[in-house]
């Protein structure tokens, strides 16, 4: 079996199809090794680590409710959880526990990609990515990454633009 037919990454590359984002889905490329870090993945490909979109599934409580909160990030900075709850309108944002992720995306933390989730998820697009012309993110698979645009990530997660650190 090689790299791309494992399922995570034929979900992502499915629907950055039915999204009508071809290229990317094309583009999709399988990495000798795991790029669980912003760093890791921006060596990888060969850009700068602020072109890499960290896809970070926080959970969003609510008067002891937690939701998942999907927020795409540069990889230049970390996103501030204090910021993402006021724009989020919760009480607090917390990292979510690996299981929290794997539940409400189907996949495990360092491939999350911003889509092939089993439902949407609330998102916020890094406005810090639009200083790239092309961005990386993971697809569905520690191994894996797709490129796409600023533009791209809006649009194929309903996402909206934020300022997401201080």
């Amino acid at each position: 079996m090689s790299a791309l037919d494992h399922p995570g990454i034929r979900k992502v590359a499915a629907a950055l199809c039915e999204a009508g984002h071809h290229e990317s889905a094309d583009g999709i490329r399988v990495l000798a090794d795991a790029v669980r870090t912003a760093a890791e993945a921006a060596a990888a490909v060969g850009v700068p680590v602020g072109a890499i979109a960290n896809s970070l599934v926080f959970a969003a409580v609510r008067d002891g409710v937690a939701a998942p909160l999907l927020v795409l990030t540069s990889g230049a900075h970390r996103a501030d959880q204090e910021l993402l709850a006021g724009l989020a309108g919760v009480d607090r944002v917390e990292r979510a526990a690996p299981a929290f992720v794997r539940e409400h995306t189907g996949q495990v933390i360092g491939g999350v990609s911003p889509i092939g989730h089993p439902a949407p998820l609330r998102t916020f697009v890094d406005t810090a990515l639009a200083r790239y012309d092309v961005v990386w993110a993971a697809a569905g698979h520690p191994h894996a990454v797709y490129p796409t645009t600023f533009a791209g990530l809006v649009e194929l997660t309903g996402g909206t633009p934020a300022a997401v650190a201080r």
